[in-house]
C-alpha cells in the first residue's frame, strides 16, 4: 500500500526537492517516426519503425512458434489504458511539465520508451542513423522545459568512435546532459560464422567495455570526463540467456534489467575504469539496488579468495606432500596411497599446472586494490542503482549491512510511463513509506530521493542544475561534497 497521503503532500512537507532519476516518456511511433524522416531521413525513420516492430512480431506468433524459434514471450497491454490521462502524460513531455507538482516531483530525468532498444540495432549505418535521428526529435520534444525536465540522449557503443561522435553531437550540438548508454553489445563469436541467420543470435557474446572487449573504451571514459557526462545504463536482459520464456512474460520481466546492469558493473569495476578514472560516476537504472549491495559483497569475498594474496594461498606447490602421505597412511586409505605414490605424491598434478593461459593469476589486478578503503572509493562512491518507488530492497542502500557499512548510492527512479506504475501519482507516496514505517531516516530518503541523484549528474557537470527548479538546493550538496568526501 502507498502512504495515506499525497504526493504533493508529501512533498509540501520535506525540507528539499525531489528528483526522478528514471522517468519515461512513450514515444508514439507514428508521428516520431516521421519527425525523424525531415530531420535524418528514411534511413531513420524507417529503421526506427523496424526497430519498434520486435514485440508486436513476438506477440503475432503462437506459442508453439516462439518455442520452435527459441522466441521469448514479450508483454502484452503494457501501456495505460484505463488511466487515461496518464496514458496522454506519458505521450506528451509538456503534459507531464504541468503534472510535475501533482506527482510531487521537482525535476525529472526522463528516459525513453521506443529508444531503449536502438543501441541494439546491429547494422552500423541503420543504427547511427536511427540514434541521431532520434537525438534530434527527443530534443525537439523537450525544448523549453528544461527547468524541471531533461531527456536522455542515446549513446551507442558498438565501437569507441561510434560513441565518442554521438556524444560530441548530443553535448555540443544538442545541449544534452544525459546519456543513456547501450551495453551487451553482442559480437558474433568468430567460430559461428556461417551459421544460419536464424540461429545466429544464439552464437554471440555480450561486450560489457571494461573486460575482454574487442575494443579499448579507455577513450570513451575520457570523452565522459571532457563533457561532463555521466555514463547511464538502461539495458535488458530480456528474451535471450535465463530469460526467455517462450509463455510467460513476467518469468522473463523478474531481474532483467539488474542482470543487464550487474554485468556491465562487474566488467566496469574488475577491468579497472573506475580505477583509471576515479572521478566518473556510472548509473545503472531500473534494476535496483539490491543486486548492488549484493554485488559489493560478492565482489570483497571474491577478492579475498581470488585476489594476489588469496590465490597464492592457494598454489598447488604449497602442498605438504609427506604431510597428505602420513595422514593418508594414518586413516587406512591404501587405495589413495597407491594413486599417489604412482604420481610422486601429487594428487593432481596434470590439474594443476593448468591456468587458462591468463598472464595475472590476480583476478582484481587491475582495481589495484590495497585497502579497505579502496572498496568505498572503487565502488560505493561512483556507482549509482536506479531504484523503483515500491522496491522493498531499497532499504539495503543504507549501509546498516553492506561491508563497511557503506552507504550504496541508491536513486529513486519513478518508472512512470510503463506498466510498472498504474498510477503516476503514486511512486512518491511508495516510496515515502519506508519512511513511515521507520525502515528508513529521513536523510536516507533525502539522499534517496535527492542528494544521490546530484551527485550523480552534478559531480560530473557542476553546471548540470543551473537554470532549473532545483538550481540552489542541488549547489547546497555539491558544494558539500568535499566534506561529505572527508568524512567517509
Amino acid at each position: 500500500m502507498s502512504s495515506h497521503r499525497s504526493a504533493a503532500e508529501i512533498r509540501a512537507g520535506l525540507k528539499h526537492p525531489i528528483i526522478d532519476a528514471d522517468g519515461h516518456w512513450v514515444e508514439y511511433t507514428p508521428v516520431f517516426a516521421e519527425r525523424m524522416r525531415k530531420v535524418a531521413g528514411d534511413k531513420a525513420a524507417d529503421g526506427f519503425r523496424v526497430s519498434q516492430r520486435r514485440i508486436p512480431d513476438a506477440l503475432s506468433l503462437s506459442l508453439a512458434e516462439r518455442q520452435q524459434r527459441g522466441i521469448g514471450m514479450e508483454g502484452y497491454w503494457t501501456r495505460q489504458s484505463t488511466n487515461t490521462r496518464d496514458r496522454a502524460t506519458a505521450m506528451m513531455p509538456r503534459l507531464l511539465y504541468d503534472r510535475l507538482d501533482e506527482l510531487g516531483i521537482d525535476f525529472g530525468v526522463v528516459y525513453p520508451t521506443g529508444g531503449l532498444s536502438i543501441p541494439r540495432i546491429a547494422d552500423d549505418e541503420t543504427r547511427r542513423a536511427v540514434i541521431r535521428g532520434f537525438n534530434i526529435v527527443t530534443a525537439e520534444y523537450f525544448d523549453k522545459l528544461g527547468d524541471r525536465l531533461t531527456p536522455a540522449a542515446v549513446i551507442p557503443m558498438h565501437t569507441p568512435d561510434e560513441a565518442i561522435a554521438e556524444l560530441e553531437f548530443v553535448t555540443k550540438e544538442l545541449g544534452a546532459k544525459v546519456g543513456m548508454f547501450g551495453s551487451s553489445i553482442a559480437r558474433r563469436i568468430p567460430a559461428a560464422e556461417g551459421v544460419d541467420p536464424a540461429m545466429a543470435r544464439f552464437t554471440v557474446t555480450y561486450d560489457q567495455f571494461g573486460l575482454d572487449s574487442a575494443y579499448d573504451y579507455d577513450a570513451v571514459w575520457q570523452k565522459c570526463r571532457e563533457l561532463g557526462i555521466a555514463p547511464t545504463f538502461h539495458t535488458g536482459g530480456r528474451s535471450f540467456g535465463l530469460r526467455n520464456s517462450p509463455s510467460n512474460f513476467t518469468y522473463n520481466h523478474i531481474g532483467h534489467f539488474a542482470a543487464a546492469g550487474h554485468a556491465v558493473a562487474k566488467a566496469l569495476f574488475l577491468g579497472g575504469v573506475t580505477r583509471r578514472f576515479p572521478d566518473l560516476r556510472f548509473a545503472f537504472l531500473e534494476g535496483g539496488v539490491g543486486w548492488g549491495c549484493q554485488l559489493f559483497a560478492d565482489l570483497i569475498e571474491h577478492w579475498e579468495r581470488r585476489g594476489a594474496a588469496g590465490i597464492a594461498y592457494m598454489d598447488p606447490r604449497k602442498l605438504d606432500r609427506t604431510l597428505l602421505k602420513s595422514l593418508v597412511d594414518k586413516y587406512g586409505y591404501d587405495d589413495i596411497a597407491a594413486e599417489l605414490a604412482r604420481r610422486d605424491g601429487w594428487p593432481s598434478l596434470a590439474e594443476d599446472s593448468l591456468t587458462g593461459g591468463v598472464p595475472v593469476l590476480d583476478d582484481f589486478a587491475a582495481c589495484e586494490i590495497a585497502r579497505k578503503e579502496d572498496w568505498i572509493a572503487l565502488y560505493a562512491k561512483p556507482f549509482y542503482f536506479g531504484c523503483e518507488a515500491d522496491d522493498r530492497m531499497n532499504v539495503t542502500a543504507f549501509g546498516r549491512a553492506n561491508p563497511f557499512g557503506a552507504r550504496i548510492n541508491a536513486i529513486f527512479s519513478s518508472d512512470i510511463g510503463h506498466f510498472d506504475v498504474p498510477d503516476m501519482l503514486t511512486p512518491v507516496p511508495e516510496a515515502y513509506e519506508l519512511v513511515e514505517e521507520g525502515f528508513i531516516t529521513a536523510e536516507d530518503f533525502r539522499d534517496f530521493t535527492f542528494a544521490n541523484a546530484v551527485r550523480l549528474w552534478g559531480s560530473q557537470n557542476p553546471r548540470f542544475f543551473e537554470g532549473t527548479a532545483v538550481a540552489a538546493a542541488a549547489a547546497e550538496v555539491l558544494n558539500a561534497v568535499p566534506a561529505r568526501a572527508a568524512a567517509e
